[in-house]
């Protein structure tokens, strides 16, 4: 039965523009990260008993809106980027600044942490993918996509792959051992907001201001299927951790959840008053979370 679990309205004193469900390894608490204009990111607990949401710290350093907010995949470490050019890297188990990164003025954007906890990778105005070492708060490397604004990026679960959207449409595979450009594909003629790996790091689904997310065969680079249905720019896209479903958030203020396999709309929620920034699930896959500008945090039933 899908169904709204949780409502926070006023989360943030601003739009959220990002969001992510984590669990932390050692204290097995479930939290969810968000992040806002307001250049703050909040951590919520999560307690599945009372099916509601504590307010648990604020992290403050940026100076400007905060644009992307991630944790790594042990959830000891959070990860924020915002419009001041700044990476902040958080201990999720004692709310504390571990350490602050100037990645410059044009060089921070959506973030993400690779497999192994490493290397944050983040895209660029100048279309390059930054990657950078945690533990040495440095630049280690860049990808260079040849292309424009890099808007998304996601490491592939097997920790083998890197994708990013760019704001012309263009998405772009790099082979993350060599460096090498893999695909390029062109499946999109207005920016690619959010794009993710399927957890069997098969599939490759993106989601663009043309309305639609298309899903990419990895191994062949082909376009698998289309999924259609929102009425405005599609903001962000998750597949479940069980590979069968899919949710996105859209500017048309609802949140969608589709069979991965039929390519079908199972439900939409239509809860926010405003555009969805962002969704996310959850590591069973039976909740879900969005974040939108009308600066609420929705925590959603999604049975598999």
């Amino acid at each position: 039965m899908y169904s709204v679990s949780y409502r926070q309205d006023q989360a943030h004193e601003d739009g959220i523009w990002s969001a992510v469900w984590t669990r932390h390894q050692r204290t097995d608490q479930e939290l969810i990260l968000t992040s806002s204009v307001d250049s703050t990111v909040k951590a919520w607990g999560w307690d599945e008993e009372r099916c509601a949401l504590d307010h648990k710290w604020t992290f403050e350093g940026h100076q400007l809106g905060v644009v992307s907010v991630t944790a790594d995949p042990t959830g000891n470490l959070a990860a924020s980027s915002g419009l001041d050019g700044y990476i902040k890297v958080w201990d999720l188990e004692t709310g504390k600044l571990i350490k602050s990164i100037d990645g410059g003025p044009v060089d921070v954007w959506t973030l993400a942490f690779s497999a192994d906890s490493r290397y944050l990778a983040t895209g660029s105005h100048n279309g390059k993918i930054n990657l950078f070492s945690v533990e040495e708060g440095k630049k280690q490397t860049a990808l260079d996509t040849r292309g424009k604004f890099t808007m998304s990026i996601a490491y592939s679960p097997d920790g083998k792959l890197i994708a990013s959207g760019a704001i012309d449409g263009i998405i772009n595979l790099f082979d993350l051992q060599s460096g090498r450009l893999l695909h390029t594909l062109e499946g999109h003629a207005m920016p690619v907001r959010s794009l993710c790996f399927s957890p069997d790091s098969q599939l490759l689904v993106t989601a663009s201001d043309d309305k639609d997310m298309k899903i990419y065969d990895v191994q062949h680079a082909n376009l698998a299927g289309t999924l259609s249905g929102h009425s405005s720019w599609v903001l962000s896209v998750a597949f479940s951790p069980d590979n069968h479903h899919l949710v996105s958030g859209s500017s048309d203020k609802t949140v969608k959840v589709w069979d991965a396999s039929t390519r079908q709309c199972c439900h939409t929620f239509k809860e926010h008053s405003d555009q969805v920034w962002c969704i996310c699930y959850n590591d069973t896959g039976y909740r879900a979370a969005s974040v939108s500008d009308d600066r609420s945090l929705l925590v959603y039933s999604t049975p598999s």
